[in-house]
């Protein structure tokens, strides 16, 4: 939970430092708040539903990006070495299409959704030592300005 809390307000600082009105040098320049971005979704273990923090991020994120022109959105879904490997696959996969769905629904225009899983891949350290972190998805979204 504590990270999952960590990773929204990081991506809602992320987001509202996008949203915020822009700096005189950015109108003078012509910037926008459209750039590629990335973050992440954590989630509960053993869970592919999206918390009310990771609704908020991303929900925030498509309000930053929906006038952008979002060429590709990839989603990476991760599962810790907790289960089975097949278990963790179909988790991580799950995890991965509740992500794509979501930025989806909140309005997220994009022409390709890449959306992939790896499992528990990767979950475990050469030392042996378990990720945690990997009850995650990983969100990249190539954005431009129009």
């Amino acid at each position: 939970m504590r990270y999952l809390t960590i990773s929204a307000l990081g991506l809602a600082a992320a987001v509202s430092a996008c949203a915020t009105a822009p700096s005189r040098d950015a109108i003078v320049t012509g910037e926008s708040p459209c750039a590629p971005v990335r973050f992440d979704i954590y989630f509960r273990e053993g869970e592919a539903r999206l918390t009310p923090a990771a609704d908020q991020a991303i929900t925030a994120a498509a309000n930053v990006l929906k006038t952008c022109d979002v060429r590709r959105v990839q989603v990476l879904g991760l599962a810790d070495a907790t289960g089975g490997s097949a278990a963790n696959l179909s988790l991580s996969q799950q995890r991965a299409r509740s992500v794509a769905q979501a930025l989806n629904t909140a309005g997220l225009p994009a022409p390709v959704f890449d959306v992939a899983a790896a499992g528990d891949v990767g979950a475990v350290t050469t030392e042996g030592a378990a990720e945690p972190l990997r009850r995650r998805t990983e969100v990249a979204i190539d954005a431009h300005p129009r």
